[in-house]
């Protein structure tokens, strides 16, 4: 291969400082070892791809587009909603653009797309992948409301800002349930 991929080198190191990134709302609800972004991530485009699917849009752009979606956190940390408050937005397409200088145009432009799209929250992917973003944190909330904290702020505010009927009746479905009826259902009982 003619390019040189020492952008990419770096920037795949990069990358891997996510699964050390914690999210850093969780501790405002007590939570002392919250999710990392990369867990977040992760879980998030498996959702996307099942709210694509039963949407009708392309569940593998979906979650290419949901593993993106946080990608920019490697250079501005989990900022969370009230640290938002008072630091101004980093522009996710302008800090990819840093990240992605150097790397064969190919694949740069191929990143600085699928950021633009997500941004843009205009095509069914776009739609299906941030229901995801809101999907897994209402998830997340569950899980640590089962384990004693106080979480309810979190999965109510999830639940609001979902948009696609499917994520709707998704979040219904989890919010009638509890985090280890799978478990119940493979073990068969009841």
């Amino acid at each position: 291969m003619a390019d040189d991929l020492s952008a990419v080198a770096r920037f795949l190191y990069e990358a891997g400082t996510l699964k050390q990134t914690k999210r850093t709302g969780w501790w405002m609800a007590g939570v002392r070892d919250p999710e990392s972004v990369a867990e977040h991530s992760w879980r998030t485009a498996l959702i996307a791809s099942v709210i694509a699917k039963l949407e009708g849009a392309d569940p593998a752009k979906a979650a290419f587009l949901a593993v993106w979606h946080d990608s920019q956190e490697t250079r501005t940390g989990d900022v969370n909603h009230l640290g938002k408050k008072y630091a101004p937005s980093a522009d996710p397409e302008a800090i990819t653009a840093d990240q992605v200088a150097g790397m064969p145009e190919v694949l740069a432009s191929a990143i600085r797309e699928v950021v633009a799209e997500y941004e843009a929250k205009e095509s069914p992917e776009a739609v299906c992948a941030r229901d995801a973003d809101k999907l897994e944190c209402l998830i997340q909330g569950i899980e640590y409301r089962a384990q004693g904290y106080d979480a309810q702020r979190w999965i109510d505010n999830s639940r609001g800002r979902l948009t696609t009927k499917t994520a709707n009746e998704l979040a219904d479905a989890i919010l009638e349930g509890a985090p280890l009826d799978w478990l119940r259902t493979a073990m068969g009982e009841k």
